[in-house]
């Protein structure tokens, strides 16, 4: 069963984190690798049969409304998870090719989306689905101009389904962000153990601790605008745009960002009323 695994990309629907229980394993079948079983192979082996003999808390597809993405990337891999209602359906993750490591970072973000409508053309295809990543700029994906050839190959790729790209706080995205950085933790574990410090990393000085995320049911939380810094007016061809600088907090990290100053007072119009109230002062 666990040759079949490797062999077969079937099993990987069924098992978080998939690549990363693996890849000790996938190192065996390279083709300049000694094969040599270590104790690191055989943990990788009882994890993956204790995953493959266990049942898995997937559900079946209901009808064709409600499927929502979501995906992530990291330096070493990519990962995605389909759920319907909340409720998840199938994971899907696998390392980075070689020349994939040279992407920049908005690629790598895109082309874990494209890997996701990809693996899952058969649940997708033909229904609207809402995609979360943590990269905002891929909400624009269909609106920018300047676009190299990979991403107009991706996008020739993205029209053919009903899709809404959305944002996603990665600190949010939790399950797929941990399919990603799994790989991630696991490629960085082997390297530090061929150095000979791994009893270094066991030192728990050498921890960072983490704050709990307060999360809803669908995995997301809401970011809150805490101040406008700024105002600008972009000159266009036919009117003039306005924009506003807008100070964010996500949960405990904070980042600045210019949006439309229309939206924003539509929606948070107390923000304009201070910020008024400052500039008088």
């Amino acid at each position: 069963m666990v040759i079949m695994a490797l062999e077969d990309g079937y099993y990987r629907r069924f098992v978080e984190g998939f690549c990363s229980i693996v890849a000790p394993l996938t190192k065996l079948t390279h083709k300049e690798t000694n094969f040599q079983w270590s104790d690191e192979c055989e943990r990788s082996f009882q994890e993956l049969w204790n995953k493959l003999t266990s049942t898995p808390v997937l559900v079946l597809p209901e009808g064709t409304e409600g499927y929502a993405v979501y995906c992530d990337a990291s330096g070493v891999g990519l990962g995605c998870v389909l759920m319907q209602h909340g409720k998840v359906i199938a994971y899907g993750s696998r390392q980075l090719r070689p020349h994939e490591k040279n992407y920049p970072t908005h690629d790598l973000g895109l082309a874990a989306v494209v890997f996701a409508l990809k693996i899952w053309r058969h649940y997708l295809y033909g229904v609207h689905v809402d995609i979360y990543t943590d990269h905002k700029s891929l909400q624009y994906i269909f609106k920018q101009k300047d676009l190299n050839l990979r991403q107009r190959r991706w996008l020739e790729l993205l029209k053919d389904y009903d899709i809404d790209i959305l944002y996603h706080p990665g600190k949010a995205n939790i399950v797929a962000d941990a399919l990603s950085r799994k790989i991630m933790a696991s490629t960085y574990g082997q390297s530090v153990e061929r150095q000979g410090i791994t009893k270094d990393l066991c030192d728990p000085s050498h921890i960072t601790p983490t704050e709990d995320v307060q999360i809803t049911g669908d995995l997301t939380y809401e970011e809150v605008p805490i101040a406008i810094l700024d105002r600008k007016v972009r000159e266009l061809r036919n009117k003039e745009v306005a924009s506003v600088k807008v100070l964010w907090r996500n949960q405990q990290v904070e980042e600045v960002t210019w949006e439309a100053e229309e939206a924003m007072k539509l929606k948070y119009p107390h923000l304009f009323q201070i910020h008024d109230k400052d500039e008088n002062a």
